[in-house]
């Protein structure tokens, strides 16, 4: 409990830090990439036609972690996880509070996959192909409901530049 009561202010604080530096960037007239030092810190990117606000998870641990103890998400708020070749991805709910539609993105960021996934549920939700790279969990019919559809591309430059903010070079996590 004292964790999470001490964790609070720092995930405020780092949401208030960089949604003042979008707004502005929006007033400078140039885009730049946001600043991102911590896997609690979101940056906006494009899934098809919508826009996100995506947190990071690249190293093990992070992606070990994910969205496990929250009890809500951002509407349009999510988790990006990036590992460093293809593969056939395999998630579970594990202590995981809210209903997650998971999306399977290949290497040139195109959705082939979208799964639902259960709170709590210890199964395995597994990408069917084996061409994954990418798998971004949002509130669940998040992809239905804003009308991202197989095919949808994610905006790569977007998320290469917020790997660099990171400290990440993207060729590490199978980025080109």
């Amino acid at each position: 409990m004292t964790t999470r009561r001490a964790f609070l202010p720092v995930l405020l604080f780092a949401c208030a830090a960089v949604a003042a530096a979008f707004a502005l960037a929006g007033c400078g007239g140039s885009e730049r990439a946001p600043e991102l030092k911590t896997v609690a810190e979101y940056f906006p990117i494009k899934i098809g036609s919508q826009t996100a606000r995506l947190q990071l998870a690249v190293e093990p641990a992070e992606q070990k972690i994910g969205l496990m103890g929250r009890t809500t998400l951002g509407a349009d708020d999510g988790m990006l996880f990036l590992y460093g070749r293809p593969q056939q991805m395999s998630f579970w709910m594990h202590n995981t509070l809210v209903p997650l539609d998971i999306g399977f993105f290949d290497a040139k960021g195109e959705l082939r996959e979208v799964r639902q996934m259960i709170p709590n549920d210890q199964r395995s939700v597994k990408s069917r192909s084996a061409e994954i790279l990418i798998a971004i969990e949002m509130n669940q019919h998040w992809y239905r409901e804003r009308g991202v559809k197989l095919g949808a591309k994610l905006d790569l430059v977007a998320l290469k530049a917020a790997l660099k903010a990171r400290g990440v070079e993207p060729r590490r996590v199978g980025l080109e």
